[in-house]
């Protein structure tokens, strides 16, 4: 179980005790770190030399410089879980190129090493084999300028790596993706690339179909939305937001997919950590079932602010003054 599930499953808990506050604050914290690593002045060096997702992309996406290796795998995999990308991803996923956050938040596509760096999700890449000797040079730099550590250091060390035959960040298929994924609706960018599907048969749109085919319906469409929004948000107003959604999710009283009572486990768990991590049959029961069943309304519920009754409060960011525009927004 990755240490991200791991997270859910405990904030659920804390659920399924009536205490969906633990985890609200418990969230309220790391996205907080979160916006403070976003706006840091400082060098901050990601090193990402294994698997980086959910909440391990909330740590290392937003630093300056972002070293990704052979050994990379990057997913934001929520929509599978019933969940949605947060920790800021609908701020870092919105900056890719052309439409390739979308595609990349919706479908929990793995992207390796050459692929982030290629989109700029990676500042760098370095082969593992010369992590020890870069770390070595890192720790004897005794300035905070940031073209001494690129100029004089990580780009002694980066390297250009080729992209794999099947990439999904190959002109062609970027086309596509820009194409299909710039739809305004779920359904109309499914539609799109089925049309594809007919004119050009392709193993990477049958991939991308069926991975949006088994995501949770609701979730595809609070995602896309959330993305969509971030485009014109700040990273601070991303994270607020996210907070918002978030609460709902863990109050629970919205969709059945992103909280469902496992009576075996008696705890609360979303539909997709059942399906994937608690039995691992792999057939969530969404509910609603299909796309043309969540709609707009009820997607518009989990970006209203929560009723204030328990006490609760939006995300308190902490403020960062005298911040260029090249400090607050790293990508």
């Amino acid at each position: 179980m990755s240490q991200r599930n791991i997270n859910w499953s405990v904030l659920f808990y804390f659920r399924g005790l009536g205490k969906w506050r633990l985890g609200a604050d418990f969230l309220s914290d790391q996205y907080t770190l979160n916006y403070v690593m976003a706006t840091y002045s400082k060098i901050q060096i990601s090193i990402m030399n294994g698997i980086v997702m959910g909440g391990g992309a909330g740590v290392s996406i937003h630093g300056r410089f972002r070293i990704a290796t052979e050994k990379t795998v990057f997913a934001m995999p929520e929509t599978e879980l019933g969940l949605f990308p947060d920790v800021g991803a609908s701020y870092f996923l919105s900056r890719l190129p052309g439409f390739f956050g979308e595609y990349v938040g919706l479908t929990g596509a793995r992207l390796d090493g050459a692929e982030m760096l290629a989109c700029g999700l990676a500042t760098h890449f370095v082969p593992s084999t010369r992590l020890t000797a870069l770390e070595a040079d890192l720790c004897r730099v005794v300035s905070n300028d940031p073209d001494t550590f690129s100029s004089k250091i990580l780009n002694a060390y980066t390297q250009h790596p080729h992209l794999k035959q099947h990439s999904a960040y190959h002109r062609h298929v970027l086309d596509v993706t820009d194409k299909c994924f710039s739809r305004r609706t779920v359904e109309e960018i499914i539609s799109a690339l089925e049309r594809e599907a007919i004119q050009e048969p392709d193993e990477w749109i049958s991939a991308t179909l069926r991975a949006l085919k088994k995501a949770s319906p609701a979730s595809l469409k609070i995602s896309l939305r959330s993305i969509r929004e971030g485009r014109f948000q700040e990273v601070g107003q991303c994270l607020i937001r996210e907070y918002r959604m978030v609460c709902h999710v863990l109050k629970g009283e919205l969709s059945k997919d992103l909280v469902e009572r496992s009576l075996q486990h008696r705890v609360l768990i979303t539909q997709g950590v059942r399906a994937v991590v608690i039995d691992k049959d792999r057939k969530p029961k969404w509910e609603p079932q299909r796309l043309e069943q969540v709609t707009d309304n009820m997607v518009d519920q989990y970006f209203k602010r929560m009723d204030e009754e328990e006490g609760w409060e939006d995300l308190k960011l902490p403020p960062r003054i005298n911040l260029s525009s090249s400090i607050i927004a790293k990508l």
